[in-house]
């Protein structure tokens, strides 16, 4: 195992080779136990030249490979030749007896035709791979080739606004499209789905139609589901939807702009719990290597030739997220052609200024109390009372770390500012951030998160 790790990539070697089990090895033959018929079909298509070297680097010539699944695993399901750019979905198979309205269509058409609404300009070609995406954008690629066959079902993908959430779960759908053209798709943002549902249960009294239409996707992915949080009667509805869908094999993908941990109070329990029977994977800020990628491949694609020293400013100075990243560059090229001049590095840097001078405003520790509230959906009146509540005490702690860091605030008006704590208080807290900073990764890459919305970069 340490052969393919060393030669793998680590999300590639956790999701498909961390799960192998050798069972036997008799002469020149080794036996691994693989979770599912998919696996051992995925390993021979992709990784089949790794295998062979290292079988014979480790027994031998002549070394053969053998293959055993658990009894129970899905069955192998052969994918289809065709391959095509058409995203449109072949009607959906309806009885003739049954009459199911299509939410997406026009009243009064009675033809069961189902638009994917997939962004065409979302597809894994436009979207640059970095340790930002990597685990996330492999399980996709798992998820194209196998919809609804592999462990990764559902797929919930999290993450702050800007950061692609939206173009991988499109990209999965379109790949799919492209290689089963038979298999109906559909994107629909949670925010239409719940309009959706009021529509069939209060003004139509149709939510059995409702039911039975989202029933016959085989793809379903759901955009935004955090919007759910607080509707029960549509979370009931697609409870049901997400059960049905799921025993039936086909594939669930969901995203949201936060983990499915911090749903708690908004989502169901029952569908919380569903939520996490797959893959729940994240979407993190790009770092510099990553974002000047994007923006390279942003001005091919749009056929400008711009200095490097120019998307090299662009990547190190807008951090925050994709979004923000293109959109400057968008900005650039706008200004360029209305002035008239040529993008030069001078050109950036003012533009970038006057985004600055526009965006950012003085940092104060009210606004990093409202901004860390926000983040962890909690009360200010809960960071500033005197509860001694772990989550409570933590989320104080990291308000006083950042006042220090961010404002000319001294120790002493920090803690008073923050419920009255003393100067030794919040030296405590500084301690133990750092600590927390030292010691755990996800947690260092939230506060990375905070410093980069508190100072542009």
């Amino acid at each position: 195992m340490l052969i393919f790790k060393d030669n793998l990539e680590g999300s590639t070697f956790k999701i498909f080779f961390e799960s192998i089990v050798p069972i036997d090895i008799k002469q020149n033959v080794l036996t691994i136990q693989v979770p599912s018929h998919f696996y051992r079909e995925y390993l021979e298509e992709h990784y089949l030249d790794l295998l062979k070297m290292t079988l014979r680097r480790v027994i031998g010539p002549g070394a053969r490979l053998e293959y055993r699944v658990p009894i129970g695993a899905e069955k192998m399901v052969t994918m289809p030749e065709t391959h095509t750019k058409n995203y449109t979905n072949p009607p959906a198979p309806v009885s003739s007896e049954a009459r199911i309205n299509n939410p997406f269509a026009i009243p009064g058409l009675k033809k069961m035709d189902i638009d994917p609404h997939l962004n065409p300009e979302f597809t894994f070609d436009n979207l640059v791979e970095g340790e930002c995406n990597k685990l996330a954008r492999s399980a996709g690629l798992a998820i194209a080739d196998k919809p609804g066959e592999t462990s990764f079902n559902p797929l919930f993908i999290y993450g702050e606004s800007g950061l692609g959430k939206t173009h991988l779960a499109n990209a999965i759908g379109i790949r799919i499209k492209e290689q089963m053209p038979n298999k109906t798709v559909l994107y629909v943002n949670a925010t239409e789905f719940k309009t959706q549902f009021v529509d069939a249960s209060l003004y139509k009294n149709n939510v059995n139609n409702f039911l039975h239409f989202y029933q016959v996707i085989d793809v379903l992915i759901i955009d935004d589901v955090q919007e759910f949080g607080g509707k029960q009667g549509t979370q009931n509805t697609f409870f049901q939807i997400f059960n049905h869908l799921h025993q039936s094999h086909k594939q669930l993908i969901l995203t949201s702009d936060r983990p499915p941990v911090d749903l708690h109070g908004l989502i169901d329990q029952r569908l919380l719990s569903r939520f996490k029977w797959g893959l729940s994977t994240e979407l993190q800020i790009p770092d510099y290597t990553t974002r000047l990628e994007i923006l390279k491949r942003r001005a091919y694609r749009d056929g400008v030739q711009l200095p490097d020293d120019v998307l090299e400013y662009v990547a190190k100075h807008v951090v925050d997220n994709v979004r923000e990243l293109e959109g400057t560059l968008n900005g650039l090229l706008l200004q360029a052609t209305i002035d008239r001049k040529a993008i030069t590095l001078d050109l950036a840097q003012a533009s970038i200024e006057k985004i600055t001078k526009r965006s950012r405003r003085e940092v104060t520790i009210e606004h990093i109390l409202q901004l860390v509230a926000d983040h962890y959906q909690i009360d200010k009146e809960q960071i500033l009372s005197n509860t001694r509540k772990r989550e409570i005490v933590q989320t104080r702690q990291l308000t006083m770390y950042l006042s220090k860091h961010f404002t000319k605030t001294s120790l002493k008006s920090i803690g008073i500012q923050l419920g009255g704590k003393d100067h030794a208080t919040v030296l405590h807290a500084l301690k133990a951030i750092n600590n927390l900073k030292d010691t755990d990764p996800r947690f260092r890459m939230e506060l990375q998160r905070f410093e980069s919305q508190l100072d542009f970069r």
